[in-house]
Parts: structure tokens; C-alpha cells; sequence
């Protein structure tokens, strides 16, 4: 039996696809698998706008809040899918949760007096964050405080606000929500 000068040289290739290749394929499956049952596919969530409730409450305000939410939830990761108010995409999504927020108090505050003393100028606000099935029943209800104390705009305490509603749905263990009933949509 005669070998030739290239037989090693295949061999070593071989070994180092087997090991590379093999493994990977393997994890693959695994990972394929275990996301293809529907009881493992986590919610989504679509946030609406924020309400000011009865408080006389700046535009800025509402919209900084709701921006910052809809960046702290996708940074939880806890949810599939963050949608905004009125994305079309949400009818197609089988497990939705909404994510309603009321401005319940607020307190303007001042950056020069917080620049100059630490004891006044806070920033507060106060929300009660609702998060809703699709139908309307109410999954969890917190209310939520947010301020900025000594440094930073008065923007920022939206920004903290968000984190902390973020946080407290994060935190929060939700009843066993029964999974959503199919719904025929007819187009024309």
C-alpha cells in the first residue's frame, strides 16, 4: 500500500472540519428546537402613549417619557417585540400585551436651584403603569415614582422614570396569562 505526500496534509483538514463543524451543527439544532414550541415564545408588548392624566403636564414631557420606555424595554429583553402606538405590525402578533401609563403627579423642578444646593430643585413624577392583555383585562398594575435630584436636566427624571417602570415590570411576576385565542381576520 502506497501513501502519497498529501495524505496527512487531508487528514489534518478533515480532523479540524469534524471538530468545528460537527459541534456547531449540533448547537444549532439544539438552539432550533428548543424556540419552536409556542409555550417557550415570550410576549410582546406594544407601549401607547403616555396620558397626563389630569395634570396640566408639557408635551416634551409625555413623549420623552414614552421614548425612554419604549428604549428601556427593549433593553430588558423581557419581551419578544416592543411596538409603539399604532404600528400595524400588531395585528399579526398572537401573544400582545399593552402598556398603558398615566402621569398621576408631578413636581417641576429646577436645574439652577439643584446646581446651587442639593436639598431643593427636584424633578418628580409619578405614574401608574398598566399592562393589559389584548382584550382589556388588566395583567399588573404599580404605580412608579422618577426624579432627578441633583444633577442632570429635568428631562432626565423621564429617563429614569422609564428605567424604573422597566425595572418593576422586569421584577414583577405575572399570573399565568392564558394564551390568546385564535382570531380570524378576513381581507377583502
Amino acid at each position: 500500500m502506497k501513501t502519497s505526500k498529501w495524505s496527512p496534509l487531508i487528514a489534518c483538514v478533515t480532523t479540524i472540519l469534524a471538530i468545528t463543524v460537527v459541534p456547531y451543527a449540533q448547537s444549532a439544532t439544539v438552539r432550533s428546537s428548543g424556540v419552536s414550541g409556542t409555550s417557550s415564545t415570550r410576549w410582546s408588548v406594544q407601549v401607547d402613549q403616555v396620558a397626563p392624566g389630569s395634570l396640566d403636564l408639557a408635551y416634551s414631557f409625555q413623549i420623552a417619557i414614552y421614548e425612554n420606555l419604549v428604549d428601556e424595554l427593549k433593553k430588558t429583553k423581557q419581551f419578544q417585540l416592543v411596538f409603539r402606538e399604532g404600528d400595524h405590525r400588531v395585528s399579526e402578533v398572537p401573544k400582545l400585551l399593552v402598556l398603558k401609563t398615566t402621569v398621576e403627579k408631578y413636581t417641576a423642578g429646577s436645574e439652577t436651584r439643584r446646581a446651587v444646593t442639593t436639598v431643593s430643585g427636584a424633578t418628580k413624577l409619578t405614574v401608574r403603569s398598566q399592562l393589559l392583555t389584548r382584550e382589556g383585562k388588566v395583567v399588573l398594575e404599580r404605580t412608579v415614582n422618577g426624579d432627578v435630584r441633583f444633577f442632570g436636566s429635568n428631562l432626565r427624571a423621564t429617563h429614569n422614570l422609564a428605567r424604573n417602570i422597566a425595572k418593576t415590570l422586569k421584577e414583577s411576576s405575572w399570573p399565568d396569562l392564558p394564551e390568546p385565542t385564535a382570531t380570524l381576520s378576513v381581507q377583502p
